[in-house]
């Protein structure tokens, strides 16, 4: 990452909706909310909006929100694939916009009624690209199907309980316990619920799995040099990366020679190359949830832990506050809201600005990654 990138840009608003399992809203109007609630917190007037980045699976185009938040010309759109693995791009490509001049006002969002339905899966007769006709025919119809598969082997080869998959839901829920925002705020979780709750997918529990959410975000990104006279603290993009490894299948990499080295570990490589800081250094970090097993994957693959070595990592409460590596400090996919992620942008920016409601004292640094599994992206944030 050339000079012109690193801490080139700020993350100045963010804004979010209520999360709910229905709202009446539809995902266009969440959308401007989340939008506009950004800017407001910026203090950026919509007017001055030239640059937006969404995702592909975003069904409110850059188009309709420009014109209903009432933004000026824009000058730079981007869209990322492959679901919540684009969560971070989004804000790596407006950063590059805004440093390169491409721009000079971002704004990434995602808007979701998932909770409202309906589940994307649900025609088994439709016409399947690679590889889920490979797949789905067998019985791997739900993404939680096919993380269970790895799940399984990563049980297998390294020693991975149900225990360590429960440590990871925990710390997400008492964080969650903690964000009146949070779609499980003040609603507990204990051992005992979790390992007598219904199999999802063999070895995915309820508790593995992510909520189902209405609900949209956004967060607005400008240049350092305007950043010191907006609203707001500024927070830093330090480093973006987006990752996707040779040969690499999605979340049904089964017939790799290593199906659970993902594109974590391809992100990373890049993200801490350009970076004045390592893994050792992070002082909190929101990592992509939609599945329990994807925090040890990703705990590994971002170099806080040798090869095999993730489940154990989130032992002796390292994942709750105070312990080695405070994270999802909202609540995430599991516990607060799933939105693609993008709720763990937000919590990084609140981290560093010091208003989470589960505050890291002095967080100064923050990882934030996306999906695990799926082409990938993630960014280090400094305050």
């Amino acid at each position: 990452m050339a000079a012109t990138l690193k801490d080139a840009t700020a993350i100045v608003g963010i804004g979010q909706t209520a999360f709910a399992k229905q709202l009446p809203q539809s995902e266009k109007e969440l959308a401007c909310r989340a939008i506009l609630a950004a800017l407001a917190d910026a203090g950026i007037a919509p007017a001055e909006v030239d640059a937006f980045a969404s995702y592909t699976m975003e069904e409110t185009d850059e188009v309709e929100v420009a014109k209903a938040i009432g933004a000026g010309d824009v000058t730079f759109f981007s869209k990322v694939g492959y679901g919540g693995g684009g969560s971070c791009a989004t804000v790596g490509h407006l950063a590059a916009a805004v440093a390169t001049g491409q721009a000079t006002v971002g704004v990434a969002w995602r808007s979701r009624k998932r909770g409202s339905g309906p589940r994307p899966w649900k025609n088994t007769a439709v016409q399947l690209p690679t590889p889920g006709q490979w797949t789905r025919p067998f019985g791997l119809l739900r993404p939680a199907d096919e993380i269970g598969m790895l799940a399984r082997r990563y049980m297998h080869e390294y020693g991975a309980t149900r225990d360590h998959l429960f440590n990871v839901a925990m710390a997400c829920r008492n964080r969650a316990n903690e964000n009146p925002a949070a779609m499980m705020y003040e609603r507990p979780l204990t051992r005992e619920m979790y390992m007598t709750s219904r199999m999802i997918s063999d070895p995915l529990c309820l508790f593995d799995n992510c909520l189902e959410t209405d609900g949209a975000l956004a967060c607005v990104i400008v240049s350092a040099e305007r950043a010191r006279d907006c609203r707001q603290k500024p927070v830093y993009v330090h480093s973006v990366a987006q990752g996707l490894p040779a040969q690499h299948h999605g979340m049904v990499n089964y017939w790799n020679d290593d199906p659970l080295s993902g594109p974590a570990w391809t992100a990373a490589r890049h993200l801490w190359k350009q970076a004045d800081f390592g893994p050792q250094d992070v002082d909190v970090a929101q990592i992509y949830d939609a599945f329990t097993p994807l925090i040890p994957l990703s705990l590994e693959g971002y170099g806080f832990c040798g090869r095999g070595e993730g489940a154990a990592f989130t032992e002796g409460g390292a994942l709750e506050m105070g312990g080695r590596l405070p994270i999802n400090t909202g609540g995430g996919g599991l516990s607060e809201a799933y939105v693609h992620g993008f709720n763990l942008i937000n919590e990084g920016v609140k981290q560093l600005r010091g208003i989470s409601t589960a505050q890291v004292p002095d967080a100064a640094t923050c990882l934030v990654t996306a999906g695990e599994g799926v082409p990938t992206s993630a960014i280090l944030l400094r305050a």
